[in-house]
């Protein structure tokens, strides 16, 4: 665990694991934006590590351990800027990009921007492909109106029976909807700029510039994001790209079903080239 500094008030923190085989490669996570590299680190990265390859998580600015200035803009292109600088600082070895929900978008944005120097052996979607839209821009701001009125635990309370599938639902349960008083988040909360400046982030990419191997990974059960039809029609658009559809995952694959995501991050590397 480290921190990358930017500057004297804003840092990320990072966990960096180098490769131990020579085929190997580094996994770059790329969070969701209420999400931090737990998520990643309890059980995805170890067993990826254990199978010799790299690892590389942090959190945005604003997210768990990684501060930021008070007049810091907290926008998709602050984000992409800091991931671009991180990978260039680290330069980790043959690296495959894998986001999560928007995570996904912004580790299009950064391969897109360009990464100078850095070997970059696919990209992981994982519950990204989305049209933007009315519903899209809805769903945005219903989420951020949640942190205006009670935090992130009503955010959680409402919306996690939709994102995560029955079977995670039944294990967790009593973990919400406890006996509190919901307090907003405040204006100045790294979360809530991290939601309330996401509706500003541009879903319509050029997919088709996407000449490297990809993997889609789609939980059926995610009834917040899930549209397949518009799934299927920006996976068709990927020049080099296979589909994994879980039928028993929702929106939080990683934290859900992380086991079988492992499995599938393995087969989709196997045949690339070193």
């Amino acid at each position: 665990m480290a921190q990358y500094q930017i500057d004297e008030h804003d840092s990320l923190f990072y966990t960096h694991h180098a490769p131990v085989r020579a085929d190997g490669v580094t996994w770059v996570f790329f969070n969701a934006l209420t999400g931090s590299t737990q998520m990643w680190e309890a059980e995805i990265g170890p067993r990826l590590r254990e199978e010799g390859h790299g690892t590389l998580s942090f959190n945005f600015r604003g997210q768990a351990d990684s501060p930021f200035s008070k007049d810091c803009v907290l926008d998709s292109t602050l984000i992409v800027e800091d991931a671009r600088n991180l990978l260039q600082e680290l330069a980790p070895q043959r690296i495959v990009l894998c986001g999560l929900s928007i995570g996904g978008l912004f580790a299009i944005q950064s391969w897109l921007a360009g990464l100078p120097n850095l070997q970059t052996a696919g990209l992981v979607l994982i519950n990204t492909l989305r049209r933007d839209g009315d519903r899209l821009r809805w769903i945005n701001d219903a989420l951020v109106r949640c942190a205006e009125v009670g935090g992130l635990d009503l955010f959680r309370d409402l919306f996690v029976p939709l994102l995560f599938n029955e079977e995670w639902q039944a294990q967790n349960r009593d973990k919400f909807l406890q006996p509190q008083n919901y307090s907003p988040l405040s204006a100045d909360d790294g979360h809530y700029k991290l939601l309330k400046n996401a509706g500003s982030a541009d879903w319509n990419q050029p997919y088709e510039q996407l000449n490297l191997p990809v993997l889609v990974v789609t939980g059926l059960q995610d009834h917040v994001f899930l549209d397949l039809d518009d799934v299927e029609r920006l996976y068709s658009r990927l020049p080099d790209a296979r589909h994994i559809k879980m039928d028993n995952a929702g929106h939080m694959i990683p934290a859900e079903r992380p086991a079988e995501l492992v499995d599938s991050l393995l087969t989709f590397i196997k045949g690339m080239k070193p």
